[in-house]
């Protein structure tokens, strides 16, 4: 299942070393580390991108939203467009996926395998984290704009299996269809990954290929795309069984 809405949002940039915790030794802590470093990501990228103004931003963040994302959630995606009659026209997107690890367990939800994932020591975790987010804001600089009015969509991908039917985060709604359209050619850049011994979280996006005027090793991509999110059905993993949904880059013939 997936769900939608369209909010203001969290963190500035300067703010991203103060933020990320020291340490990271108990799953506790590393729900707090994910939900900080999908909230310092989120709102770099908005930032950035000057898709909200300054005055949206401050220390506070919501913590009922996070707390559902990093404990029920597998894809967090965010969508840019122009068109408010017409959502799926997108003209950038955002992928954070996040996956659950366990005494050094990778669980990858996508290709239902289970691979060895290292440990990394806490001040490795925090340089990874803080290498991560200077490279996406270093992309973030050197995008070519985004039009003067766009639209946000965020959307959510979680367990069927360990959320009520009826259940709605706050400030979502059900979302509709799964396919998203580009208006240009696109360009997909995965940006990297952090892991913790519990969490492992990656991020991923993709961007009209005109907008790339300064980053250099981009994929090269056919004439029309779609995005496609997929319901694979329930599947096992560890003995648990949930609902997958997967981004997909594929071309259309």
């Amino acid at each position: 299942r997936s769900c939608q809405t369209v909010s203001d949002l969290f963190v500035l940039p300067m703010q991203v070393t103060q933020l990320l915790p020291n340490e990271v030794v108990t799953e506790q802590q590393s729900l707090i580390f994910v939900k900080k470093l999908l909230a310092i990501a989120v709102s770099g990228i908005t930032y950035l991108r000057g898709i909200f103004p300054k005055r949206a931003y401050g220390t506070k963040y919501v913590e009922e939203m996070f707390r559902t994302v990093i404990l029920v959630h597998l894809l967090y995606v965010f969508q840019i467009y122009t068109d408010p009659e017409n959502p799926k026209l997108v003209t950038e997107f955002y992928q954070f996926k996040i996956q659950y690890t366990t005494k050094g367990t990778q669980l990858d939800f996508e290709s239902n395998t289970i691979q060895k994932v290292s440990t990394e020591s806490c001040g490795s975790i925090k340089k990874a984290s803080i290498l991560l987010v200077r490279k996406l804001y270093t992309l973030m600089q050197n995008l070519g704009p985004l039009p003067d009015n766009v639209c946000l969509n965020m959307k959510l991908a979680y367990y069927d299996d360990v959320t009520p039917p009826d259940y709605q985060p706050p400030g979502f709604k059900e979302a509709e269809g799964d396919t998203m359209d580009f208006e240009q050619e696109p360009v997909r850049l995965t940006m990297g990954e952090v892991a913790t011994p519990f969490h492992c979280i990656k991020f991923d996006m993709a961007t009209e290929k005109r907008r790339l005027e300064q980053v250099e090793e981009i994929s090269s991509v056919k004439e029309k795309w779609v995005v496609k999110i997929e319901d694979q059905g329930f599947v096992q993993v560890c003995t648990q069984r949930r609902h997958q949904a997967v981004i997909k880059m594929q071309s259309e013939v």
